[in-house]
């Protein structure tokens, strides 16, 4: 058995952080966060990052490490968060996953496919391509040759239709199939635990939390990374939160109607994650209530860790012939 690692989930604003924090500060463990916002600088009341005061509290790790017009796959989280991860255990510091970005999480348990070769210029090909002709002609040809990648990706995805097109054309092989044959399996065993909460309850958590975030700022906040020169069509400024407040910059919907689609499309976030996390299928899930604190389940996650950690240390060694 592989050395155990605890990775919480569950859908946004259901209290991952809180969580991770109590757990990892009764292992004198550190926190690597699985969030594919809180990598960026400078985004941190949209994003719902830790506070100060909780960063202070226990060591994070994969936060604040990339500018908000950096790329970032999926892929070099999975690099960086597994080194991390093999790092602290080497120290024999336990390491507590928090975060609802499944495609990290997937990445990071079950390894990213990142090769496959190449092509600047055929990239570059394909791009104007799209630009000429739509982006629909380049997925029907990816949904021809490769009809299992095509399921996986939005038809609006254009960079992952156009490497997808690249890397076929490279190596002659759809890109589906690359990453079931060179995806690497992590050296650790996930302990998954999920926060359940009611659907009604969940959704009054993202719309109090919305609000929260208006009142702390977010606009400003917003204000202030276009003004350092941070351009409204990056990624990482299409997050729900960024997105809205622009459009209301922009004068294209009042402050109040910019707070209701932040609420509107948190909650259909929440559903995806959800709709993620239950395929996963190995999650514990704790049931969650205003009521009740957080120690039942800190004491469930600590226990079920501590026993998969003696199993392994008392693992049978191999027989000697």
């Amino acid at each position: 058995m592989a050395y155990p690692v605890i990775i919480i989930v569950g859908p946004t604003a259901s209290g991952k952080t809180g969580l991770a924090i109590d757990v990892a500060e009764h292992l004198s463990g550190e926190i690597v966060s699985a969030d594919s916002r809180q990598i960026y600088r400078y985004m941190d009341i949209g994003t719902a990052k830790p506070s100060p005061e909780e960063l202070a509290r226990i060591p994070h790790h994969c936060i604040d490490i990339r500018d908000p017009d950096e790329y970032f796959s999926a892929g070099e989280y999975s690099r960086l968060a597994r080194g991390t991860i093999d790092s602290l255990h080497h120290y024999g510091t336990a390491a507590v996953v928090a975060g609802g970005s499944g495609l990290y999480i997937k990445a990071l348990v079950e390894g990213m496919f990142s090769g496959g070769g190449g092509d600047r210029d055929l990239r570059r090909q394909l791009k104007e391509e799209a630009e000429r002709k739509g982006l629909s002609v380049l997925y029907e040809r990816f949904r021809r040759i490769d009809p299992a990648g095509a399921a996986k990706i939005h038809p609006n995805d254009k960079r992952r239709i156009v490497r997808a097109l690249e890397v076929f054309a490279v190596s002659g092989q759809p890109i589906s199939k690359l990453q079931r044959e060179k995806t690497v399996p992590a050296g650790f065993t996930p302990l998954y635990f999920g926060l359940d909460w009611p659907r009604d309850l969940l959704y009054r958590r993202i719309e109090e939390r919305a609000e929260s975030m208006m009142d702390a700022g977010l606009v400003r906040e917003v204000e202030t990374l276009l003004d350092m020169g941070f351009h409204p069509a990056l990624n990482s400024m299409n997050s729900v939160g960024y997105k809205e407040i622009i459009s209301y910059l922009r004068g294209e919907v009042s402050r109040a109607g910019a707070l209701d689609l932040i609420k509107r499309n948190t909650r259909r976030y929440a559903k995806r994650q959800l709709t993620w996390l239950r395929s996963v299928g190995a999650v514990t899930w704790l049931p969650c209530a205003p009521e009740s604190g957080s120690e039942q389940h800190v004491s469930r996650i600590v226990r079920e860790y501590r026993a998969a950690r003696s199993a392994h240390i008392h693992r049978p060694g191999p027989v000697k012939r």
